[in-house]
């Protein structure tokens, strides 16, 4: 290795959260990633298609930049697309198969939904006020969408969107059928329990566990386009068991304009990183108030939002003002990108949630009918 190589095992490992859409496996373990190579920051991945020209192929490349560019030693990323022989398409489905005989998959997450987990390095900074009105945003954009209530001790979203006589039911699979609540399917330890004022007295385990069966035994929708994951304050078992359940995981680090949340927040950023889990944006809560006279006051102080997505080299996705209704519409069960769509809040929501749909797309709808002829033909000839 000469001075200007870097290693390329890290880039191997932040792979294996790049999952192909339509076979639901990591590119890795599909044998699709040809080769690495790392010179002067510059890392250079050559990836093969079934075909070149699949329409997944700009999912695919777009994933495999933003995971490998969240790598503190990377600069610049270059995926070269090659087509793949027609004994390695072979190889390939002789995979596929074995692994639909052997596995289950990991989750009921469907592979081509897109798992945001909005995090903060501590808790106080409005959260789940942010996953609530996100979510609700992305679904008036026309997509189907799922929120995920993974703060199990302080979960609080069944009465921010108005579920709080709901419950969870079982099939006669026994599979959980999350509850539906403004048009979104919601799964919270909030619906299990008596009553918003029963403690939850679990440990460490505990908490890993509900995530696990929260994400393995209920029925997601395989239309659902995007997962929003309001997850617990910290760097602890929840986040942990995210990276390894959901390896397509990806975040959004929600903090307040003051430097020490700033800096706090940077905590849960250097997890995700750690965890090759890469950061889409930051959105900056309670970032200012502006009177009825029109002056403004920057209450808990001013550009640490920006400041910390640009350490991290993320976009700013919005900076979300302070805003009475957010408060009131979190009470009563209306949040503000409903109840008050002309506000300033909710249109820091409503454009936060348009940039995050053109850097995170959902999976294109038309499915790759050339490559799906490739792999029926391919099945063909193994049953044959």
């Amino acid at each position: 290795m000469t001075t200007d190589q870097a290693p390329t095992e890290p880039i191997w490992e932040a792979l294996r959260g790049v999952l192909d859409p339509e076979l639901g496996e990591n590119v890795v373990d599909l044998g699709m990633i040809k080769g690495v190579t790392v010179n002067d920051g510059l890392a250079r991945i050559s990836v093969a298609l079934t075909i070149a020209a699949c329409p997944l192929r700009d999912q695919i490349e777009g994933d495999v930049v933003r995971r490998v560019s969240a790598l503190p030693h990377i600069n610049d990323v270059a995926v070269d697309i090659v087509a793949m022989t027609q004994a390695e398409r072979t190889e390939l489905m002789e995979r596929v198969r074995l692994r639909a005989r052997e596995n289950a998959g990991a989750t009921r997450v469907h592979p081509t939904t897109r798992v945001i987990a909005v995090s903060s390095g501590k808790g106080g900074v409005g959260k789940s006020s942010v996953s609530v009105n996100l979510a609700l945003a992305l679904a008036d954009l026309g997509h189907e969408v799922g929120l995920l209530d993974a703060d199990i001790w302080g979960f609080s979203i069944p009465r921010m969107v108005g579920a709080t006589t709901e419950a969870l039911s079982a099939n006669e699979d026994r599979v959980i059928q999350p509850a539906s609540a403004l048009g979104i399917s919601v799964v919270s330890t909030g619906l299990i329990v008596e009553d918003e004022e029963t403690a939850l007295m679990w440990r460490g385990l505990m908490l890993s566990k509900a995530l696990e069966q929260f994400l393995r035994d209920v029925g997601w929708s395989p239309d659902m386009d995007y997962l929003i994951i309001d997850m617990p304050p910290g760097t602890g078992d929840v986040q942990m068991a995210l990276a390894r359940l959901l390896p397509q995981a990806e975040m959004i680090v929600v903090t307040t304009p003051q430097r020490a949340a700033q800096k706090v927040a940077s905590r849960v950023a250097d997890m995700a990183r750690r965890s090759f889990m890469p950061v889409v944006g930051v959105i900056e809560n309670m970032s200012g108030f502006t009177a009825k006279d029109g002056e403004r006051y920057d209450l808990f102080g001013k550009g640490g939002g920006a400041e910390l997505a640009a350490d991290l080299g993320v976009p700013l996705l919005g900076e979300v003002p302070l805003d009475p209704e957010v408060v009131t519409g979190g009470d009563e069960g209306s949040p503000v990108v409903r109840a008050h769509s002309d506000s300033p809040a909710a249109a820091a929501f409503a454009a936060a949630a348009k940039i995050l749909t053109e850097l995170v797309p959902p999976a294109d709808a038309d499915s790759c009918t050339s490559r799906i002829a490739i792999l029926e033909e391919q099945l063909a000839k193994l049953d044959g």
